[in-house]
């Protein structure tokens, strides 16, 4: 699979040293983390999708995704947050999708609220600084 310089680069080096190291200690997280947005029809790596890990004891998910800049406002992030999302639905021990996002990230946030997210709250990230917190019910009848 051909890779882009930004794909295996500095900016995402950290997600996949620290979901390798997620996938060694816990083989069971390796079918719920960050792969691969492929797309199938110019057989191309162009960004990362996935969940932080399995649903945690209250049923939730944390979903991540980013595109690589080369391949952004091409529709990949809307298609990889609605495969998350389906996914979610459809796993039993899944209540809540989570994700967070730094205020300065419009784009992201313009996406998630379109499909309902709300702001609940607000963490620091070590890396990513000061990230808002949305979520959504899993369940589309409890929305």
């Amino acid at each position: 699979m051909p890779l882009s310089d930004y794909f295996a680069g500095p900016d995402w080096r950290s997600v996949w040293r620290m979901r390798s190291e997620q996938t060694r200690h816990d083989p069971t997280s390796a079918a719920w983390v960050t792969g691969v947005i492929w797309d199938e029809d110019q057989h191309l790596a162009v960004g990362r999708a996935g969940y932080h890990g399995p649903p945690d004891a209250e049923g939730m998910v944390e979903i991540g995704y980013a595109v690589d800049p080369a391949y952004r406002c091409r529709g990949y992030a809307r298609a990889a947050l609605e495969s998350l999302l389906q996914r979610a639905r459809n796993e039993p021990g899944v209540r809540t999708v989570r994700v967070t996002i730094t205020p300065e990230n419009t784009a992201s946030y313009g996406l998630v609220a379109q499909y309902g997210f709300t702001a609940v709250g607000e963490q620091w990230d070590d890396e990513d600084g000061l990230e808002i917190i949305y979520e959504i019910s899993a369940d589309p009848a409890r929305r």
